[in-house]
């Protein structure tokens, strides 16, 4: 089978038998090799020389560029997958002290960042403009939630780019930069109007007062807010995956959480400092509000053009809107659960807490789907069969004590919740943040109500993912606004049900609520 002519068996075309002849590929130069010569003509005879190349060096090419793809994967670990079959792109292989590490100083970055928020928010709550115009904190856990519903998603996405080589050459890292700013830009303007107009219902409902000064205050701040925040955290997000892809850290194991260290503190910085200055112009300036809220708006074709150009970014821009609206949905529960509880100066203690509690949560969980998305994304496209995306629901067995890599970060994620917590209360103490002491007691509760949400978001997490990839969905667009909303009202919740039941049984007066 090697340097022989082989005679095969004869075919028939247009009714005359031909001899068809094949060359071993080692047999012919180098330049003659990719050619397929035909001596055949449609109405005579001729000989039919193929060129065909053996299964042994095809596989050699294959098994050589998997040696030199894996090698340049500087994290890799000794904990070796045994699949031999060809992929699109080779996983990462991280050991679960490798996956803690990383994900250790960017989770405790969004932690403190969660903190500082909680202080800001503590600070801006006796300004002016949150006095007289209380709409505002209605738009607060809509604006913060954006994170979750842009930057994560967009962290999420650029990240799974990153892993499977869509992000390598300066023409596709510039064209994948351009469309998803543009993107985000698009669905910031559009979900901080809608936000606006829902602090406006739900203010007006209550009171049936309506004041179109204060409406319009509204819609200028929600829609700048959003797009400068947006702006913003969309560069900064760039910036870390092309670094850690650079420095050969996996960017999902950082981005997400950076993004949410730094988008509760730049929103609601943002959004406090973009209030003020235009409630100082409502009396003597009347027409900057509308001007304002006028110029983003008018901005809308450009971005929705810009981001038509790009064939990723055309689909979210069609399809993605969705996961968006609802999460702010689900966000703006979680928002009245918090506005009837801290209304009550007996649970007045827990609004410091609120921000971490669900900014940990969400933090955690877009880790976890991040990674999976990825992981899913290495071995074909949405909606393809694969015995990667199991079609039925994971049992928590499955989840949290399985043997591969995604279980393994689900383990490590969730063994940071305590020690995480433990560390951001106490920063809070220290500051002299919040009205509440901490006792052992509320400790004990405190980490209860966070444990529970994040094992829930985990387990939801896997089901999700996996869900939305078999029914051609994809998983970086779609999971993460979910999540990270349900993460906001499940602590909420969680955490508001904590402080009702140290109130119950007899944790008050200078420790809950003083």
């Amino acid at each position: 089978m090697s340097s022989k002519l082989e005679q095969k068996e004869a075919h028939q075309t247009n009714g005359v038998v031909l001899p068809v002849m094949a060359v071993p590929v080692d047999s012919l130069a180098s330049p003659d090799r990719q050619q397929l010569v035909e001596f055949l003509e449609p109405d005579q005879e001729g000989v039919e020389v193929v060129v065909l190349e053996s299964r042994a060096n095809a596989k050699g090419v294959r098994e050589e560029d998997a040696l030199l793809e894996n090698g340049s994967q500087s994290t890799e670990s000794d904990d070796t997958s045994t699949d031999q079959g060809p992929v699109p792109a080779s996983p990462l292989k991280e050991t679960s002290f490798s996956i803690g590490l990383q994900v250790l100083f960017p989770f405790l970055l969004a932690g403190f960042g969660t903190v500082a928020a909680g202080m800001v928010l503590d600070i801006v709550q006796h300004w002016d403009v949150f006095r007289y115009v209380t709409e505002v904190f209605i738009l607060v856990p809509a604006l913060l939630g954006l994170k979750g519903n842009l930057e994560m998603t967009l962290a999420s996405r650029l990240s799974t780019a990153a892993n499977i080589g869509h992000m390598d050459t300066p023409k596709e890292l510039w064209r994948m930069i351009m469309g998803n700013m543009a993107l985000i830009q698009v669905q910031a303007t559009v979900v901080g109007f809608l936000a606006s107009i829902a602090a406006v219902i739900f203010g007006w409902i209550p009171d049936g007062h309506f004041s179109i000064g204060h409406a319009i205050l509204l819609c200028a701040s929600s829609v700048a807010t959003a797009f400068i925040a947006s702006l913003v955290l969309g560069m900064i997000m760039i910036g870390v995956i092309i670094g850690s892809r650079k420095i050969g850290i996996n960017p999902d194991n950082v981005a997400t959480p950076i993004a949410a260290s730094l988008g509760d503190l730049i929103t609601l910085a943002l959004l406090s400092g973009i209030s003020w200055g235009l409630y100082i112009e409502l009396e003597d300036k009347p027409y900057v509000n509308p001007l304002v809220c006028a110029f983003f708006i008018a901005l809308l074709p450009l971005w929705i053009i810009i981001a038509k150009r790009n064939p990723v970014t055309r689909e979210v821009l069609y399809s993605g809107w969705e996961p968006v609206i609802i999460a702010m949905a689900i966000s703006s529960v979680g928002g009245l659960i918090l506005d009837k509880t801290v209304s009550d100066p007996n649970f007045a203690g827990m609004a410091v807490f609120t921000p971490v509690i669900n900014g940990v949560g969400g933090n955690l969980v877009a880790v976890q789907a991040s990674r999976i998305s990825t992981y899913l994304h290495m071995s074909g496209m949405p909606g393809e069969s694969s015995e990667k995306a199991p079609r039925k629901c994971p049992s928590p067995c499955n989840t949290f004590f399985s043997s591969d890599v995604n279980s393994r970060s689900v383990r490590v994620l969730f063994l940071l919740v305590v020690p995480g917590h433990l560390v951001f209360l106490y920063t809070i103490s220290s500051m002299q943040g919040g009205h509440t002491t901490l006792t052992l007691i509320f400790i004990v509760f405190y980490m209860t109500a966070a444990l529970l949400q994040v094992l829930i978001l985990l387990y939801i997490a896997d089901w999700m993912v996996h869900w939305m990839w078999g029914r051609g969905l994809d998983p970086d667009n779609f999971s993460i606004p979910y999540l990270t909303a349900l993460g906001d009202l499940l602590g909420t919740g969680l955490l508001a049900l904590s402080f009702h039941i140290l109130w119950l049984i007899g944790d008050r007066d200078t420790d809950v609520g003083d």
